[in-house]
């Protein structure tokens, strides 16, 4: 699959078109707070129901979704008996990569993550929740990574900021 432009607005009006619930955490969670980091793909933590793992395979397969680093010839059904099976895929869609994860690490899954975001809007009438600034400094805690632990810093800066009024 070809290499499509990051277009976080389109996959996320896709996702609320559809009627997902999800949280969209990640790096594109941290612009949103105002992080100057870059990313290249949108993370949303979504809820692991079974109708909403049907509506969520009905917006990846609108978004043509493929599993990103596997090569087209490997079958990959995709509907929400597939999604239950595990609860992190990472694809490549017609909007960019699209990463969904059901528990990412630190977070206790979407039930918590939903209680303390904060509905943001992307575009003209696109509203969606966003991971608050210490779940995501929790998350980043919690995947270890080396990328992760300089973010951590970074959104640490912004909620000084925001906790100053800034």
């Amino acid at each position: 699959m070809s290499s499509h432009p990051f277009d976080p607005v389109a996959a996320s009006r896709t996702l609320v078109k559809n009627g997902v619930r999800f949280v969209v955490i990640g790096g594109f969670a941290g612009r949103l707070w105002g992080s100057p980091s870059v990313t290249n793909d949108l993370d949303i933590c979504y809820a692991r129901d079974r109708a909403n793992l049907a509506r969520l395979a009905g917006a990846l397969k609108e978004l043509k979704a493929r599993l990103r680093g596997v090569g087209e010839d490997v079958p990959f059904h995709l509907d929400a008996r597939t999604l239950e099976a595990s609860d992190h895929f990472t694809f490549a869609t017609r909007a960019g990569n699209l990463d969904i994860l059901g528990f990412p690490a630190g977070s206790g899954g979407f039930e918590k993550l939903v209680r303390t975001a904060e509905e943001m809007e992307l575009d003209r009438g696109l509203r969606v929740p966003v991971a608050s600034v210490e779940d995501l400094i929790r998350m980043k805690r919690a995947a270890d990574r080396p990328k992760d632990l300089i973010e951590i810093e970074v959104l640490s800066a912004v909620q000084d900021e925001l906790e100053r009024g800034e």
